[in-house]
């Protein structure tokens, strides 16, 4: 498949997409040049479908704990199924790994009890809410695809590139 070069050596190419499509994912949208938005767009499509294509993969466990005041507790622990395993195997490839933002007026000890089960936040956000939220719509439309939307701003002052905006829809 015939792929942009964008003015740089392979390198830095796949660091600049991989960067950009990682912001783009954490942010829901980017402004860059539109010959870097398609390129992008094209990169976050793939990695929204294989989320939306293992959105049921998954099994569920019971296991025993053990509680604060020491009686065993049964707990149902949602896992990955073999697909869905390596469809997020595969995005962590893809992406790189943010790490969690603590929120405005948010305290310390708040912040860790909130974040202390994810390890992954970019990932989680990708399985958790753009695969759910994508695989209802698809279902809806009758549809799969056009995760992405890129809408052009114009030349941009400096250099006189075109600027485009890059979002999910």
């Amino acid at each position: 498949m015939e792929q942009r070069k964008l003015s740089r050596p392979t390198d830095q190419r796949a660091a600049l997409l991989r960067n950009q499509v990682t912001a783009l994912l954490w942010n829901e949208k980017i402004t860059t040049t539109y010959a870097r938005a398609k390129e992008v767009s094209r990169l976050a499509d793939k990695i929204i479908q294989l989320a939306v294509d293992t959105v049921l993969d998954v099994k569920k466990e019971v296991k025993q704990t053990v509680d604060k005041k020491g009686k065993p507790v049964n707990v149902e622990v949602i896992l990955d199924g073999e697909k869905r395993l390596a469809a997020r195997r595969k995005i962590m490839a893809m992406v790189y790994d943010p790490p969690e933002v603590k929120q405005p007026g948010e305290t310390g000890p708040a912040f860790r009890a909130r974040t202390e089960d994810i390890q992954h936040p970019l990932i989680e956000k990708i399985f958790n809410i753009y695969a759910i939220r994508y695989s209802q719509r698809n279902h809806d439309n009758n549809s799969s695809g056009g995760y992405t939307r890129v809408l052009k701003l114009g030349a941009r002052r400096g250099d006189g590139a075109e600027e485009a905006l890059i979002e999910l829809v």
